[in-house]
């Protein structure tokens, strides 16, 4: 799979901790996706009935006509037009999208246009809205030892509930963070055979998680990973690099040579090895991934929800 091309969004925010107002206007970028068509072709999964009905969510209001169901009538826009409504509902056929966020302390760093935690929310919350726009349940999850799981709910209330919480998560890294391993665990027990599970998480985190865990989790569930870089991980300098450890008069401060083929060859072991090898195997395994730079457009990985079930790179 590869890497994630850059889009025409503009970066939004200061970067380094992601706002509600910043993830809200993202719901543009979702826009262009089409909803999907009933039933289950290729990734779609479950999908939303185009028959109005009876069902758990509201779909629209439309005139009444003889035959609907008085108790349904819109009483409020009936006032308000002087002309009776009625109400319908969206069938009951949703599809579960999961979000889980990795919260490792490695995601709150970035040297180019944003924070690798900034742009795990900003693609964490296209996700949200390109959801709502398929008709889903939107349900949202960390590696926390305390904090619960975001629960499932369709439309604006589940997007506005997952947005919350990515701006939470994002803000600064938690202090009980679990671990990837410990959120996927989670997930697979909120997960239904059929649901979207769609993975923002460090490369280091991917490269801790059992290689055996992926296919278990593609195995019923279409599965999308988006592993955050930042271009100094993925293609360093060849020059001194000054790094310092800590903050204030405490802090010390070191350099790197990344001109000499040793530190290189080190620093590539680091960072760019865990990318390449989660592009290279993790599609024969079931999952879909890329790897999304802290200067990519948040939305550049989009495509990968047009390509088939379980392909293979």
């Amino acid at each position: 799979m590869a890497r994630a091309r850059p889009s025409q969004a503009q970066p939004a925010g200061d970067g380094i901790a992601p706002t509600l107002a910043e993830l809200l206007s993202l719901k543009s970028l979702a826009g262009a996706r089409r909803t999907p068509r009933s039933g289950r072709h290729g990734i779609a999964g479950p999908a939303l009935s185009p028959l109005r009905g009876r069902g758990m969510d509201y779909a629209e209001s439309r005139e009444y006509v003889a035959g609907d169901d008085a108790r349904h009538i819109d009483w409020k826009l009936t006032a308000r037009t002087g002309r009776a409504h009625t109400k319908m509902f969206q069938a009951e056929r949703e599809r579960l999208t999961l979000i889980v966020g990795d919260t490792a302390p490695a995601l709150y760093f970035g040297t180019r246009v944003r924070f690798k935690s900034v742009q795990a929310a900003r693609a964490g919350a296209i996700a949200a809205w390109v959801a709502a726009r398929d008709g889903d349940r939107i349900a949202a999850l960390r590696g926390s030892l305390h904090e619960p799981p975001v629960p499932p709910a369709a439309g604006t209330r589940g997007v506005l509930r997952t947005l919350d919480a990515l701006v939470r998560w994002y803000a600064r890294p938690p202090s009980d963070d679990g671990g990837l391993g410990m959120a996927l665990d989670h997930a697979q027990r909120l997960l239904r055979p059929g649901s979207r599970l769609i993975v923002l998480a460090d490369a280091g985190s991917v490269a801790d998680t059992p290689a055996q865990r992926w296919p278990v989790l593609a195995q019923h569930h279409e599965v999308i990973l988006l592993m955050l870089v930042d271009p100094l991980e993925v293609s360093p300098p060849k020059a001194l690099l000054p790094l310092a450890d800590g903050a204030g008069e405490g802090a010390s401060r070191l350099e790197l040579d990344l001109g000499t083929q040793r530190v290189r060859a080190r620093w590539r072991e680091c960072f760019g090895a865990p990318v390449a090898t989660a592009l290279a195997q993790l599609p024969a395994r079931g999952v879909r991934v890329a790897a999304l730079s802290t200067n990519d457009g948040s939305d550049a990985w989009l495509p990968l929800l047009g390509l088939p079930w379980h392909q293979v790179a």
